[in-house]
């Protein structure tokens, strides 16, 4: 059925898009371990195609659904790959936005102070390796542990927090580096959050259900 067709083309290119930001947030992990602003400067450029992959995926959906006008299950896969698709998008902003604060601390001649991001940004990359891995397999038990292991990104931004704050009482010659520093916490816990956001519209593909806002699976 030339429908069904449609919709696995739409999965294969959602799939592809997936794999892409996946790469430009590995390369801004490592360019904030590295302070490496070559590769920082190769994921901004490199986000115009995550971008117009991003609204051919939406168009695709769109006309779809304005074709076929698809019920049940279908609607929902639409609706969850427009969704996802705009996480991805998101996902590669923050990769710039962090790949932006690499360029402004590599700068910096010397560091007085330097706060360890790797736990924090293998963990961002797992969730999201783990909410795509749930796509594709429709595997709602590891979209719901993707969930459960935003709070542990959470506790490191809030690490990071603290720790920068001190030390910003200490190195008030350095201020500027440190506030990038610091945005660059909230810059990793957006990662966590859009990969658990669309391990939440996986949950809505398989069960129907909307789970945003704090709203968990009943036990």
């Amino acid at each position: 059925m030339h429908f069904q067709k449609e919709l696995a083309n739409l999965k294969k290119e959602i799939l592809r898009l997936g794999a892409m930001v996946e790469e430009n947030v590995r390369m801004a992990a490592e360019s904030l371990e590295e302070k490496d602003t070559d590769l920082a400067q190769k994921i901004i450029m490199a986000d115009y195609k995550i971008d117009e992959m991003e609204v051919e995926i939406e168009e695709e959906c769109l006309k779809v659904m304005a074709l076929h006008q698809p019920v049940a299950v279908d609607l929902r896969f639409l609706v969850a790959v427009i969704k996802i698709n705009n996480e991805l998008e998101r996902l590669g902003d923050q990769a710039v936005n962090i790949a932006q604060r690499v360029e402004i601390i590599a700068r910096q001649k010397k560091y007085n102070f330097i706060f360890d991001y790797s736990l924090m940004t293998k963990k961002a990359r797992n969730m999201l390796k783990m909410s795509l891995d749930s796509f594709v397999n429709l595997d709602l038990d590891l979209a719901f542990k993707v969930l459960s292991l935003d709070d542990e990104v959470d506790l490191i931004k809030a690490e990071a927090y603290d720790k920068i704050k001190t030390a910003m009482t200490f190195h008030t010659d350095s201020l500027g580096y440190l506030i990038n520093l610091l945005l660059v916490s909230r810059h990793v816990e957006r990662l966590a959050d859009h990969a658990t956001n669309i391990a939440e519209e996986v949950i809505y593909l398989i069960e129907g259900e909307i789970i945003r806002h704090g709203k968990i699976k009943d036990e």
